[in-house]
């Protein structure tokens, strides 16, 4: 009994920390590199679009053996360059919006907090069995935000109850489970005030930086990041999201939706099976 407790107690302690030795890092083969550098840029580029982005770093950080946990707080250090420069791309919508953007980021702030702090106090195996149904219902609301937003003249400003108490719960999803976060918050801030998509977006990025922005400070204290693998994909999350931009402006937003829920449901599908 005493060496099961031993082995079930590293195994807890492997969920969180993840520690390359030098020999690992020399011999990761460039295959893997350039699978995490490509599902890099093509999450920036699709989290400035229309979100969901998070699906392909997950998904590659889980393919080359992370644990699920650590998989998904590296994935969320790899995002921040991403939406900091969507959000530099998209200034001139952000300054037309006024104050009410800092109630957003706050409340946004307060439930990233309470996310991340929850799903560090879960086990890997625990967390395991969420992620298919966490992508599949990220991907349900996203696929249904057209139908449920509210036909309104004009559009109101999302800061509004309904919107705070919307990014609320988005939020505490973004601190918790990464992947899924920019479809979530398009939806709910469509659902709360309406308006053009690119005002939106724009919106999504900035209260992405900060949900990121706090949600990593929780999962560096717990130990749960690769820095190895962190540091191979932000340099790409980077460039794909400024890049991303520019195509949000041409591609029609059908396309650029439907592509986003065929990615979703065919990882919620992959976890389920592989489960």
């Amino acid at each position: 009994m005493g060496d099961m407790a031993r082995s079930l107690a590293a195994q807890e302690l492997s969920s969180y920390h993840v520690f390359l030795s030098m020999e690992e890092m020399v011999h990761m083969s460039m295959a893997l590199i350039a699978l995490l550098f490509a599902a890099g840029f093509l999450s920036g580029a699709v989290n400035a679009i229309a979100g969901g982005g998070t699906f392909l770093t997950f998904g590659a950080l889980t393919l080359v053996g992370l644990p699920p946990i650590s998989a998904n707080a590296t994935s969320s250090v790899t995002q921040i360059p991403g939406y900091i420069t969507s959000t530099l791309a998209y200034g001139k919508e952000l300054r037309a919006m006024g104050r009410g953007v800092w109630v957003l980021a706050a409340v946004s702030a307060v439930g990233a907090l309470g996310g991340a702090l929850f799903l560090i106090s879960l086990s890997n195996p625990a967390f395991r069995t969420m992620v298919p149904w966490l992508l599949l219902v990220a991907t349900v609301i996203f696929a249904a935000g057209p139908k449920l937003r509210p036909k309104t003249q004009g559009e109101s400003h999302p800061a509004s109850p309904l919107g705070l108490v919307l990014q609320g719960v988005t939020s505490f999803y973004g601190g918790f489970f990464g992947a899924g976060m920019g479809i979530m918050m398009l939806a709910s801030l469509g659902l709360a005030s309406g308006g053009d998509y690119h005002r939106l977006n724009a919106l999504k990025n900035f209260l992405s930086i900060v949900i990121a922005a706090v949600a990593i400070v929780v999962f560096v204290g717990a130990g749960a990041l690769s820095w190895l693998h962190a540091l191979i994909m932000i340099p790409a999350v980077a460039a794909g999201g400024y890049a991303g931009v520019a195509m949000a402006r041409k591609v029609p937003q059908a396309v650029l939706r439907w592509i986003v829920v065929a990615a979703g449901l065919g990882l919620a599908a992959y976890y389920f099976l592989t489960g």
